[in-house]
């Protein structure tokens, strides 16, 4: 059972209990694993610095080299890693509120650390026994100032940029103050878009709005589209690996809707190939794939498990339900940039504006909830659940996936934050809220709420 580790990496309140000595003993466990040249980059977090300093000096303690890429998204870095260097490590808390912080061990692949290094890195976390170099063995910092720029280009060439020009396509983009200021606006403007910005200034405070891109938190975004008749908004989370769409209508598009929009334009290029997602993603993914010649295979929550299952398998592409995207030919990981410029790039093929192009696909409403729950009673609460639903027909891939005439609900702990999340999934919007609603109630009878 780990300690430390979430769904993907380590998030904590920054300087309580994410100090810097806590920082570095755990980059050093890392860097005792990996030995070699460490890629280090990070979201504008004010406590970034802080901890950033920190994990390389416990990278350097422990025998590697380090490049310090400083603040750029989360998957400029998997980029990074994954064609140069040995492994990396992200600071980034993604979605969580100002005061959070976090640490993402990625693979020399750049896709997230398997479970068995996890449970190594704990392990000398807690019985203090990362490897301690010489004075004559402590390795060099360096840097790499040009890679955002590459990693800029890079997007730029997986997409067709003429009919993107040709379409003069005018997008409100959302950074929501996090690391995608450095990357979104810039591709967008280089791939002939009319692009108004808001919240595009680096600030670690995010005084605009709460990183996570959800549709409470982007009502200025829905405001702004709105009222200058854009084609279309753009918003993104704190370190830029997710992508979320507000239509020319204002509408707030579910993350399920682009992947599926995406998954519909790569099959139809590719002449079908596999699609790997979570078991919390939305029916309309395994519709897709059948009518396109596609096959989908599903893994538990959690972009890392994604990614590995799309490098194992060969797979065309990958995502989640909340707006991560994942293009393994570029990044194993969830990818802001990249999903955005493809979804202009397939607003542009089409000629159609983004409300028609969610209109053709599959019709499924989906509702999610969430209960505040402490970590220590997590596993308690599943296990309750499990036998509560025993009559149904159920998924325990990760946590429970209950099916029911009306639709289907999944139920699980979060593996970033003290909370249990529930997302309903049926063909209209009530079923899909009472089977939300239940799976709540299920959580707090046994939580004694």
């Amino acid at each position: 059972m780990k300690k430390l580790f979430g769904t993907f990496g380590v998030r904590r309140i920054a300087n309580q209990i994410l100090t810097p000595e806590f920082a570095s003993k755990l980059a050093a466990a890392y860097g005792t694993l990996v030995k070699g040249w460490v890629a280090v980059g990070g979201d504008p977090r004010t406590s970034t610095p802080l901890i950033k300093h920190a994990v390389i000096a416990g990278l350097l303690s422990s025998g590697c080299k380090v490049v310090d890429l400083g603040i750029l998204p989360t998957p400029a870095v998997q980029y990074a890693v994954r064609n140069y260097y040995n492994g990396g490590v992200i600071i980034t808390a993604s979605h969580n509120p100002p005061q959070y912080n976090g640490i993402k061990f990625v693979d020399e692949d750049g896709i997230g650390i398997a479970e068995d290094m996890e449970l190594k890195i704990e392990d000398m976390f807690f019985n203090e026994n990362p490897d301690r170099v010489a004075y004559d063995e402590i390795g060099e910092v360096t840097g790499n100032d040009g890679l955002v720029d590459e990693y800029i280009d890079e997007v730029i060439q997986r997409v067709d940029q003429d009919a993107i020009a040709k379409a003069k396509l005018k997008v409100i983009v959302d950074c929501g103050s996090g690391a995608a200021c450095f990357t979104t606006p810039y591709i967008l403007r280089k791939l002939g878009c009319e692009v108004t910005t808001l919240n595009c200034q680096p600030d670690g405070f995010f005084p605009g709005r709460n990183p996570e891109p959800t549709e409470d938190n982007l009502q200025e975004l829905i405001k702004t589209v709105k009222a200058s008749g854009a084609d279309l908004g753009i918003a993104h989370d704190g370190d830029a690996d997710r992508t979320i769409c507000i239509d020319e209508k204002g509408n707030f598009v579910m993350g399920d809707k682009t992947f599926a929009l995406v998954e519909k334009q790569l099959l139809q290029e590719n002449q079908g190939g596999l699609i790997v997602t979570t078991v919390a993603t939305s029916s309309a993914i395994y519709d897709i794939a059948e009518e396109y010649g596609g096959e989908v295979t599903a893994t538990r929550v959690g972009d890392l498990l994604v990614a590995r299952e799309l490098k194992n398998s060969d797979g065309l592409f990958g995502g989640e339900e909340n707006g991560g995207l994942i293009f393994p030919d570029f990044v194993y990981g969830r990818d802001a940039a990249l999903s955005t410029a493809k979804i202009v790039e397939i607003m542009a093929l089409t000629s159609k504006p983004l409300s028609q192009l969610v209109a053709e696909l599959p019709a499924y409403q989906s509702v999610k909830m969430k209960v505040e729950c402490p970590d220590d009673r997590k596993q308690e609460i599943m296990d309750k659940i499990a036998t509560d639903t025993q009559e149904y027909k159920v998924d325990t891939t990760d946590g429970v996936k209950i099916f029911r005439e009306e639709g289907w609900l999944i139920i699980r702990p979060s593996g970033t934050e003290p909370i249990f999340r529930c997302f309903a999934e049926a063909e209209n919007v009530d079923d899909a809220t009472k089977m939300a609603e239940w799976g709540i109630s299920l959580v707090k009878k046994h939580l004694g709420k």
